[in-house]
C-alpha cells in the first residue's frame, strides 16, 4: 500500500539553491545597465569574497550523515518500503550504513527517527559506472508532479503510527514543503533541474526573518519553470560565485544553509546548520575532478592546448602547471545562449522585488557573514576541470556532446538518451544520443522549449573540423 513512498522520497533533493543577501540595489542595477552600450558590461570580472575555513573531514561526514534536515519519513516506515540496503557505497555508520547514499537517517527534533534526502540526491551520480561525489546528477526526474502522491504517502504513515503520533509530527514539515513544491518545479525532461523555483517556493512559504513556514505564501507563485543543469561541486574552489548565473556571492557557506530550508523548524535550526557549513566548504574544495577514464589521442593533445589556449582560456582559464581561471560573466550579446535563466533573475517586477528583499534584509542579509545577491545578467564561463564527465552541456543541458557545442550547426534539436550511465560517446565526449521528430516522452529535449534552446556560445564555429577534434582531446584531460 505505501509503495508510492518511494517516487515520492526519489523527488526530494537539496540543491545549494540559488541565493543570497547583500544591499538592495537590484533593482536600480538592472535599470541602469539596460541602456548601456554592450561592451560596457558584456564581460564581468567577478571580485572574489572572502570565506570562512573549516575542516574538510567534518564537513564530508556532516554532508553524509549530518542533521541538516529536521524532518522526514519515518526510519520505520522507510524501511519497511525499501528494505535494508547493504551497498552503503558511503561507507557511513550505524543507520545510515542500511540505506541508500542520497538519504540520511536522524533524530527530528522531537527525538523520532527519520529519513530525509541529502545533498547527494542532486550532487552525486555514476558516469561509466563509476560513482562521482560532486558530479551533478545528470539523470534526475523532476518531470511530474510529487505532491499528487503526498496523500497515499501520508495516510500510510497515520495507518501505521496514528495521527496525534510523535512520528505524524515529525513528518509534518517534510509533507508541507511537498505538497508546496511539487506542482510548482516540474520540468519538461529527465536530467533537468528547477533550483531556481524550489528556492522560489520555499522563500515564499518562509519569514524573511524567523524562517517560520506558513502555510499560505506571502506571495503568489508564478508558473514558469526555468530549468538548469547542476554544476560541479570540485569546480567551487576557482569560483567567485555560486551558480550560472553567478547570483549568489558574498558568504558560500551560509548559501548551504539552504539545504534545510525543505525540513527546518525557524532560524535557531539555521543558525545551528551555519555552524558546520564551514567544514562543508572545505570539504567541496577538497574534491577533485576525476580523470578521463578512456584513451587519449596523446599527439593531439598539444595541438589542442595552442588553439584552447589562443581561443578559450580568456574565459575558461589555464590549466596544467600554472593555473589560472578569470572568473568572468560573459553577458548575453556577446554568449546568446538561452537567456530565460539569466532574465529570471534580472527582470523588474514586484515579484523579484519580494525575493531579493526577503534576502537582503533577513537572516541571510545579517553581518558578519551575510550573501549578496547581485544580478548583472548573463551567465559565468565555467571551469573546465572534470568536462569530459559533466554533460550534457550548456547551463540548461541542451548540448549532449562536446563536439556539438564546439560546432553549433550540428547540435540537435530534438534528441532523446537511454539515461543509462555507461552509454558514452568518447569520439564525441559526452552522451550517445538519438535523433528525434518529437517528443512524446520525459527522455526528449526539446530546444524549441522556453529556457530548453541550445544556441549560442558559436566560438567553436570558427574552428576547422581536425581543430575541433585536437581541442576535443586536450579537454578530455582537465
Amino acid at each position: 500500500m505505501l509503495k508510492p513512498i518511494e517516487q515520492v522520497l526519489l523527488f526530494i533533493f537539496f540543491i545549494v539553491l540559488a541565493s543570497c543577501a547583500g544591499e538592495d540595489s537590484f533593482l536600480s542595477e538592472i535599470e541602469d545597465k539596460s541602456d548601456l552600450p554592450s561592451e560596457v558590461w558584456e564581460i564581468i570580472p567577478l571580485p572574489k569574497s572572502s570565506q570562512r575555513s573549516g575542516d574538510a573531514q567534518k564537513g564530508k561526514e556532516y554532508l553524509f550523515s549530518g542533521d541538516y534536515m529536521s524532518s522526514g519519513i519515518p526510519l520505520e516506515a522507510f524501511l519497511t518500503v525499501y528494505g535494508a540496503n547493504n551497498e552503503n557505497i558511503l561507507n557511513r555508520s550505524g543507520d545510515n550504513a542500511t540505506i541508500p547514499h542520497d538519504y540520511t537517517a536522524l533524530l527530528a527534533e522531537n527525538n523520532v527517527k527519520v529519513v530525509a534526502p541529502n545533498c547527494l540526491s542532486c550532487h552525486s551520480a555514476k558516469i561509466n559506472n563509476e560513482y562521482i561525489v560532486g558530479l551533478g546528477n545528470h539523470s534526475m526526474d523532476l518531470t511530474f508532479n510529487r505532491a499528487a502522491l503526498e496523500p497515499i504517502l501520508t495516510r500510510g504513515i497515520i495507518q501505521i503510527y496514528g495521527e496525534k503520533s510523535p512520528e505524524f509530527e515529525a513528518y509534518q514539515q517534510f509533507r508541507k514543503s511537498i505538497i508546496a513544491i511539487g506542482p510548482k518545479t516540474i520540468t519538461e525532461t529527465l536530467g533537468a533541474n528547477s533550483a531556481n523555483k524550489i528556492a522560489e517556493v520555499l522563500v515564499a512559504h518562509r519569514d524573511k526573518n524567523t524562517l517560520v513556514w506558513e502555510d499560505t505564501p506571502f506571495i503568489e507563485i508564478e508558473e514558469d519553470v526555468i530549468p538548469s543543469d547542476v554544476p560541479a561541486w570540485w569546480l567551487l574552489k576557482k569560483k567567485n560565485a555560486i551558480f550560472y548565473t553567478a547570483l549568489s556571492r558574498g558568504d558560500f557557506a551560509k548559501s548551504f544553509i539552504e539545504a534545510g530550508m525543505l525540513a527546518l523548524k525557524d532560524v535557531e535550526k539555521a543558525k545551528e546548520i551555519d555552524q558546520n557549513m564551514p567544514d562543508v566548504l572545505a570539504y567541496f574544495e577538497s574534491l577533485e575532478a576525476p580523470k578521463y577514464p578512456f584513451t587519449v589521442d596523446n599527439t593531439l593533445v598539444n595541438k589542442g592546448k595552442a588553439i584552447f589556449t589562443n581561443s578559450c582560456s580568456s574565459c575558461h582559464g589555464n590549466y596544467g602547471d600554472q593555473p589560472s581561471y578569470p572568473n568572468s560573466l560573459v553577458g548575453l550579446k556577446t554568449i546568446k545562449t538561452d537567456p530565460e535563466l539569466s532574465n529570471r533573475n534580472t527582470k523588474v517586477s514586484s515579484y523579484n522585488r519580494y525575493f531579493y528583499d526577503w534576502f537582503n534584509t533577513g537572516y541571510f542579509g545579517t553581518e558578519p557573514y551575510n550573501l549578496v545577491l547581485k544580478a548583472d545578467g548573463g551567465y559565468i564561463a565555467p571551469p573546465l576541470d572534470g568536462i569530459w564527465a559533466t554533460a550534457p552541456y550548456l547551463h540548461n543541458g541542451s548540448v549532449p556532446t562536446l563536439l556539438d557545442l564546439l560546432h553549433s550547426a550540428n547540435r540537435p534539436e530534438l534528441w532523446s538518451r537511454t539515461f543509462d550511465n555507461a552509454d558514452y560517446d568518447t569520439q564525441k565526449v559526452g552522451w550517445n544520443y538519438t535523433l528525434e521528430t518529437s517528443k512524446d516522452n520525459n527522455k526528449t529535449y526539446n530546444t524549441n522549449l522556453k529556457g530548453y534552446g541550445n544556441d549560442g556560445h558559436t566560438f567553436g564555429d570558427n574552428l576547422s573540423d581536425e581543430e575541433r577534434l585536437a581541442v576535443l582531446e586536450y579537454l578530455k584531460t582537465l
